[in-house]
């Protein structure tokens, strides 16, 4: 049982789905790092207010709190625009292969006749 256990967390899918959820745990403190350290920043010194979760409006008593909606919001904005950032360096970082030269019908045809005149 214990070698069966050992050969099922060894295969690569299990090996590759665990360092996926390592990474992305270590990759999303990073970015909530940026966002929260440096955008939402930059945020307060235009706006005056990084957090906007204060903001209430009264309907028949009831506070109605839009303002986390609104943090909610420029949240998912900034963290969404950083990982678009980052996916489109690493992108672009990545070498590109010349594409494939593409065969022709002639080509082909020339192809099977030199393959027939070996088999005859």
């Amino acid at each position: 049982m214990y070698r069966e256990f050992r050969d099922f967390l060894m295969k690569g899918n299990v090996l590759d789905l665990a360092v996926g959820v390592i990474m992305a745990i270590a990759f999303g403190a990073v970015i909530v790092a940026f966002t929260d350290g440096v955008l939402m920043a930059l945020i307060a010194a235009i706006f005056g207010k990084p957090d906007f979760n204060a903001l209430t409006v009264q309907v028949n008593g009831t506070p109605i709190q839009y303002g986390r909606v609104l943090t909610a919001l420029v949240n998912l904005l900034l963290v969404g625009g950083s990982l678009f950032l980052i996916v489109k360096v690493i992108n672009r970082s990545k070498r590109k292969e010349p594409p494939a030269a593409a065969e022709t019908d002639h080509d082909v045809l020339v192809q099977i006749r030199d393959a027939l005149k070996l088999r005859v």
